[in-house]
């Protein structure tokens, strides 16, 4: 046996012996057909000696030619110590010291003696076997049935050794499994204390990182106590000078107070004096404030007699790269204190091409006579067209709803006198920044005579009958299909808008922020919406809420500013295809909610009963603005162009019906 063999291949050489023995095919003859042969054959049969002894020396060697390993317990003492100390490098002293344990308490097995292959089992008493010829099949078939009684012996004694060395492997698996679990607990050990190895060492990094640290800071605060005393001997000087300047004003203090003992008899004087002027002052702030109710009320009959609803008329330049129109298409006439006065009439010539003489001479122009409260020409700029409706603004500072409406054809100019043009230019700003401009500057005259006032501004859109939000920003961009309006409160006139913002604005540029906002918002949706700045209503709505604190009153009222959808009518011979569908579908809802607004003002005029606000979403957001308690300004604006002739013809009808209208006596909205 190989003294440097393990135990455990040992075990696995025993458990090599359960297997079954390879049963070599055996060449001796059998009794029954083989012995009945013809006598040709009986010379193959009665092989000579030497044949015969090789056939059972070939038998046995197949038999034994497996490899003979001997049991556990033959090993050796110095072979067990060696394998203990090659598997203690391995797997530590813990281990170690239980496997040779295990192999101490391994029960002996009895050593087989075993033959050597190719001899022939001993005879009974001693005496040796003898060559049987080969004529005696029946003596040679003996022999071969004991030699195998033999093996099978020797087979049920290894199946037992075998069963023992199974039962000894389990238990060393089982021993081997305890310590891979004891050996992975220790692993587990090992890897918490390098981990605690490795705090260590970062806090020991730590703490000589605060050590350098502390030292630079010591060294810091050294630093800074030399200058704190360089500085204390400095004040200690300042300190001198400031005893010797303090002695100087005490000198001083002495004589002035032998000045103020003789003016105490001055400032009595001067105290009856100012009670005096107090009580004056009470008196001219009485008739100030009676003054300022008078102002109201005559700015409020000079409104009235102007007409609670006004319609003004603004023809727009005409463009670079548009045609110049015909002589005679528009006409201003002068107003009846002649050219010096304002333009109030407005005459429209337009020819009919299609219509004819007998004679085929070409029939003349027909010409349409309007009239309205105020005509401003092509050349009319920004600053008149505000300057003429100042006074009307300024009444909602009073407490009276004001609204104001661009009505008129796409590109007529609407959004351009409502909002002015692009670029900044402070000579094209419209009548929104304008208006609040005004506003603010004389409410903060106001605050002189005691009142307090606050501006909320909010700007949304109506589209398909959809309010849009234009203050919206970030995630609450394109939003605005969820706006509603509601009351504010139950059982409240006032209304507002679901889920849009209202911005406190208290100076120009804030307003200036929110209409920049709103043009981007608005751009947006023109580009994804087939134009539709153009096809929607935008209403800029301002609430005012003023406040005179030592008399307790109250005024509040919305200015709201409109800048309606155009006016065009749908091309009767226009292909309907899917966009040509989509702006039917806007132009329908443009001209609904128009004629909604010409019925609510035809309703407030003829003092109806019922008012229909809710026809459309346009009239119900401005019912508080419409009505015998508003003001109402519209501005009708039309193009130049002879192209736009039919359109500007109906918009000036419109205006007309609307200028005929007398709604009433306003009243100013006061607590």
């Amino acid at each position: 046996m190989d003294p440097q063999r393990s135990p455990l291949l040992e075990l696995k050489g025993n458990t090599e012996l359960k297997r079954p023995l390879i049963k070599a095919p055996s060449r001796l003859p059998l009794s029954g057909s083989r012995l009945k042969r013809r006598p040709d054959q009986m010379e193959d049969g009665l092989e000579p000696e030497k044949k015969r002894t090789r056939v059972l020396g070939a038998t046995t060697k197949i038999t034994t030619s497996r490899p003979r390993v001997p049991p556990l317990t033959a090993v050796p003492q110095t072979q067990g110590q060696t394998t203990a100390q090659k598997v203690s490098k391995k797997i530590g002293p813990r281990c170690s010291t239980t496997i040779a344990t295990v192999l101490k308490n391994q029960k002996p097995v009895p050593a087989v003696p075993v033959e050597k292959p190719g001899t022939v089992p001993p005879m009974v008493g001693g005496k040796k076997p003898r060559k049987r010829p080969a004529w005696d099949l029946k003596g040679q078939l003996c022999d071969v049935n004991a030699e195998l009684k033999c093996y099978r012996e020797r087979t049920q004694t290894l199946n037992q050794e075998n069963q023992q060395l199974q039962e000894q492997l389990r238990d060393a698996q089982e021993q081997t499994k305890a310590l891979g679990t004891e050996r992975r607990t220790l692993e587990g050990h090992l890897a918490t204390v390098q981990a605690q190895a490795e705090q260590g060492q970062q806090e020991l990094k730590k703490l000589r990182a605060r050590i350098v640290e502390l030292e630079e800071q010591l060294s810091t605060q050294d630093g800074l106590v030399r200058e704190l005393q360089k500085k204390q001997l400095e004040l200690q000087e300042e300190r001198r000078e400031l005893t010797s300047q303090l002695e100087e004003k005490e000198r001083r203090l002495r004589t002035s107070e032998a000045a103020l003992s003789s003016s105490q008899a001055e400032v009595t004087s001067l105290r009856q004096e100012t009670a005096a002027q107090a009580a004056l002052l009470t008196e001219r702030e009485e008739r100030l404030h009676g003054l300022e109710m008078e102002r109201r009320r005559l700015h409020n009959q000079l409104q009235e007699l102007k007409g609670n609803i006004r319609v003004f008329c603004r023809v727009r330049p005409v463009l670079p790269g548009e045609p110049t129109p015909p002589p005679g298409l528009l006409l201003f006439p002068s107003g009846p204190g002649g050219p010096s006065d304002p333009p109030t009439r407005l005459s429209l010539s337009r020819s009919d091409e299609r219509r004819g003489t007998l004679s085929g001479a070409p029939v003349p122009p027909t010409r349409h006579d309007f009239s309205f409260d105020r005509v401003f020409p092509p050349g009319s700029r920004q600053d008149e067209v505000f300057e003429e409706i100042a006074m009307l603004v300024q009444s909602a500072l009073d407490g009276y709803p004001v609204c104001i409406f661009a009505y008129g054809q796409t590109g007529s100019g609407k959004t351009f006198t409502m909002e002015g043009g692009p670029g900044g230019d402070p000579q094209l700003e419209g009548l929104i920044p304008r208006a609040l401009r005004h506003l603010f500057s004389v409410a903060q005259e106001l605050s002189g005579q005691g009142w307090t006032y606050s501006f909320v501004a909010s700007y949304v859109e109506i589209y398909n009958e959809t309010v849009r939000d234009l203050l919206a920003t970030g995630t609450r961009k394109g939003q605005g299909g969820e706006c509603e309006i509601r009351h504010a409160r139950p059982g409240s006139e006032d209304l507002t808008v679901t889920n849009a913002r209202y911005v406190p604005v208290s100076c120009e540029k804030e307003v200036e922020a929110l209409l920049h906002l709103a043009r981007q918002n608005r751009a947006v949706a023109r580009t994804a919406q087939n134009e539709r700045s153009s096809r929607s209503h935008s209403v800029f709505q301002l609430q005012i809420t003023g406040e005179h604190s030592s008399r307790g009153l109250q005024c509040g009222a919305p200015l709201s500013l409109v800048d309606l959808a155009g006016s065009e009518r749908l091309d009767p011979g226009l292909a309907f295809g899917p966009g040509e569908r989509e702006r039917l579908r806007e132009t329908q809802a443009i001209n609904s909610s128009l004629s909604t607004l010409g019925l609510v003002i035809m309703a407030l005029s003829n003092k109806e009963s019922h008012v229909p606000y809710r026809n459309s979403k346009l009239t119900y957001l401005l019912q508080n603005s419409l009505g015998g308690s508003a003001k109402m300004l519209m501005f009708v604006n039309i193009s130049p162009l002879e192209e736009n002739v039919s359109e500007s013809l109906n918009s000036l009808r419109f205006a007309s019906k609307v200028n005929q209208c007398v709604i009433g006596t306003a009243q100013a909205n006061r607590k």
